[in-house]
């Protein structure tokens, strides 16, 4: 088994990240004879922002879904909170306190931007059916507390002037932001984002870094984020786990994995 590094992690801005709160051990997934994940172990620590990097088909959106309990890898262990994680659905993933978005947004497109952020809180509702749907006792105290804490995100993310337009009618940029509130709503202690600038223009990538960096700066969640635009890893990240064929080929702070000949070689292209 592959010993993971405890001690405490200074950023390069001298941040200290927190202990370890996630770690992959040794995990491997196979698809039939095909082997999507090899023998990859990393670990995420409390309140960093965590970058997967790699070519396409190397693997991260199937590391995500390990995480987020949409795949069960054959070997190796996940060990959260310092407890060994049986195998588990997602939605007790969900109740852990790990949300995630899509590579290809989510939504329900025929439903409102304050509805579908609502849908993230339904790990947070535990009222019976007939209360819920007599909307009266527990269901209407619940739906009134979430839906305090559905305004609060919307206001932080900065989209009240849409919160009851349907989701159909939004711009692509818009629609990443509303998936993003939805995840947030289900007020996570890890944040899985896959791709959360894919298709995006500039000021639309601006804009969702600076978000990214206020949910992990202000509420102090963890972000694991999966990126192809370079600049943007480089930037906002604390940490990078590089992949490349199913394989784990580099993993370290932004300038370290930068300088890796085989980063270089496999993925980013800069000449030596």
């Amino acid at each position: 088994m592959t010993e993971l590094n405890h001690e405490p992690f200074v950023t390069a801005d001298g941040r200290t990240i927190g202990p370890t709160v996630l770690e992959m051990r040794n995990i491997t997934l196979r698809f039939g004879g095909v082997t999507a994940i090899k023998d990859i172990s990393f670990d995420i620590r409390e309140g960093e922002i965590r970058a997967i990097i790699g070519p396409n088909g190397a693997g991260k959106s199937s590391m995500l879904n390990i995480i987020s309990g949409f795949y069960t890898p054959q070997e190796g262990e996940i060990w959260y909170k310092g407890a060994k994680r049986p195998p588990v659905k997602p939605y007790e993933v969900a109740r852990q306190g790990i949300a995630r978005t899509f590579q290809n947004i989510a939504l329900f497109e025929g439903m409102t931007v304050l509805d579908n952020v609502m849908t993230g809180r339904l790990t947070h509702m535990h009222a019976g059916l007939l209360s819920q749907a007599l909307w009266w006792g527990k269901a209407q105290r619940e739906e009134i507390e979430n839906r305090e804490v559905v305004e609060k995100v919307i206001d932080f993310l900065e989209i009240q002037n849409i919160r009851k337009t349907p989701v159909g009618r939004l711009p692509y940029g818009l629609k990443k932001r509303v998936e993003l509130a939805r995840a947030l709503a289900a007020d996570p202690k890890i944040l899985l984002l896959d791709e959360p600038m894919a298709g995006m223009n500039v000021e639309e990538k601006e804009d969702m870094c600076r978000f990214i960096l206020d949910v992990n700066d202000e509420f102090g969640t963890t972000i694991v984020l999966i990126e192809h635009d370079m600049g943007v890893v480089m930037d906002i990240s604390d940490r990078v786990v590089v992949m490349d064929y199913g394989r784990k080929i580099g993993d370290g702070p932004p300038d370290e994995v930068r300088r890796n000949q085989d980063v270089i070689d496999a993925y980013l292209g800069v000449p030596h």
